[in-house]
């Protein structure tokens, strides 16, 4: 038919050892490792290249990663100066408490066998990025608040890309470049090229032709089915169409159909994600100008209320690091899918920066009568009636401290605030409107621990495919902890990688 791509036959100016499908941060640690170890490299970037990285180019870049002492996070951040080991407790992040944490939020459903992966490889993973160049520096502006002369670390969540999620990939791209890797932008991988004994390519869409590329081996590193409206409320649910997307457009479950197509086996959590609390009048998907800063994860200092004008979950149940990635899908629940994040003078100050960007939802009154009027859609007379509630029941005589549990919480209210719960009494009386923002899928493939090699149904590896990052199922259920998702895209990108690269007799 006129018009009708065509296919054509294999060019040699492609050929390669590995492909890899995908262009963020899982996908360049796979490109990286297979090319150290030797293999020629081909990458297929769905997005353009000014929409390249994938829901990596959309993060703050914060990493959670095992460290035992201070000197071991040297190994990491680099260029740490004396000052700021004079004046920063740093803390350390324990195996124990990584595994800890995957554990408790994920409610204990968590592949064992991929989690020990996860924690016993992020530090090593990480210092092999480190090696590359990519550089880390530590999440100040997020992860610490200053007590007294100190600024103290918390919710074991310390260091960050640096330059964050766009810095990454920045640094990713430019260190595949130098390696001979080629990367080829707006190249939507199709279909693999698949037979009983295994995987031998990919068909892809290159210059407006479809073309079968084979290879040794495939690492599919391409993101979850988060940006696909059909895929997230077949599998999360109803109401999930109305959820933003905070990252890429471009991750709309393509790596798993085409591995379905090819036998594979699915794992984890389909009908969970990772879900935040985001503007509410942010657009469909991530802007790249914005970044991350339509999330909106001060709230454990506030207190959020829905349309009915009424508090729905613990704000000081945990660090935000334990909660946010679950809270975004509590909103949703909500009537007309919002809340109010509310806030007084008292910490206004210790906001993240995202509450201070040009596009965002707000309201500020001088009296909570007035902020009542002002909260588009809430139940203004039942809110002050909640407020007078809450604030009688907020534990005074116990000292407030953001950088740890503190324990000053609430009594007697059906939704407790466990910390850092302080009256709303002291003007101005700040909100920001907020809705669900989900950033990626918990449903995915089955892989192998070791070489993260993709499992068919009959239960044995698909030989030459391989996966990591947002495509693999079986680390997060029902919730997340925060930083997790690139440390595993890293430490799994790498194993991925490097195994390919060897199946393809590099």
């Amino acid at each position: 038919m006129t018009g009708d791509p065509q296919m054509t036959s294999w060019s040699d100016d492609l050929a390669a050892d590995v492909v890899v499908v995908g262009g963020g941060n899982a996908a360049m640690c796979a490109a990286l490792a297979a090319r150290e170890r030797g293999a020629k490299v081909l990458v297929l970037e769905r997005a353009p290249e000014h929409e390249r990285g994938g829901d990596t180019a959309f993060t703050a870049g914060a990493m959670r990663v095992v460290y035992e002492s201070v000197d071991q996070l040297r190994e990491l951040v680099r260029d740490l100066s004396d000052t700021e080991l004079a004046t920063t407790d740093f803390g350390v992040y324990s195996a124990s408490a990584f595994y800890d944490d995957m554990a408790r939020v994920t409610q204990y459903r968590a592949d064992p066998d991929l989690v020990a992966v996860l924690v016993e490889q992020s530090h090593a993973t990480l210092r092999w990025m480190a090696d590359l160049g990519i550089r880390f520096v530590p999440a100040y502006g997020r992860q610490a608040f200053k007590v007294g002369d100190i600024m103290r670390f918390w919710g074991g969540l310390t260091i960050d890309a640096s330059g964050g999620g766009p810095g990454l990939v920045e640094a990713e791209h430019t260190l595949a470049a130098k390696a001979g890797i080629e990367i080829r932008y707006g190249t939507p991988a199709l279909h693999l090229l698949a037979d009983g004994d295994g995987v031998h390519g990919v068909t892809a869409m290159i210059d407006g032709r479809i073309v079968d590329v084979p290879a040794a081996a495939v690492v599919l590193a391409c993101g979850g089915f988060q940006a696909n409206v059909e895929w997230r409320t077949r599998y999360l649910g109803p109401g999930w169409d109305l959820a933003r997307v905070r990252g890429t457009r471009f991750n709309t479950g393509d790596g798993h159909r085409m591995a379905f197509e090819a036998g594979a086996s699915p794992a984890g959590h389909w009908s969970g994600c990772h879900a935040v609390g985001w503007d509410r009048n942010a657009p469909e998907f991530g802007d790249l100008a914005v970044g991350d800063g339509f999330q909106k994860h001060s709230y454990p200092l506030g207190i959020m209320v829905n349309a009915e004008g009424r508090r729905f979950v613990d704000e000081g149940e945990d660090f935000r690091n334990y909660t946010y990635a679950k809270y975004g899908s509590r909103i949703l629940a909500q009537p007309e899918q919002f809340a109010w994040q509310v806030f007084d003078a008292k910490v206004l100050h210790l906001l993240r920066d995202e509450y201070r960007i040009r596009q965002v939802t707000k309201v500020q009154a001088d009296t909570l009568e007035e902020l009542a009027v002002k909260l588009e859609g809430v139940d203004g007379e039942e809110f002050l009636a909640h407020i007078a509630e809450y604030n009688e029941a907020v534990m005074t005589e116990v000292p407030f401290d953001p950088s740890v549990k503190d324990g000053k919480g609430t009594r007697g209210l059906a939704v407790r605030k466990s910390n850092w719960a302080n009256r709303l009494d002291k003007p101005p009386f700040v909100a920001f409107q907020v809705t669900c923002g989900i950033t990626f899928t918990f449903g995915g493939l089955r892989i192998t621990p070791d070489k993260a090699e993709v499992v068919s149904n009959e239960g044995v590896p698909i030989r030459g495919l391989y996966a990591a990052g947002e495509i693999v199922g079986g680390l997060f259920f029902h919730n997340y902890p925060g930083g997790t998702g690139l440390t595993a895209g890293s430490v799994f990108g790498r194993i991925a990688g490097a195994a390919a690269a060897e199946h393809s007799g590099r």
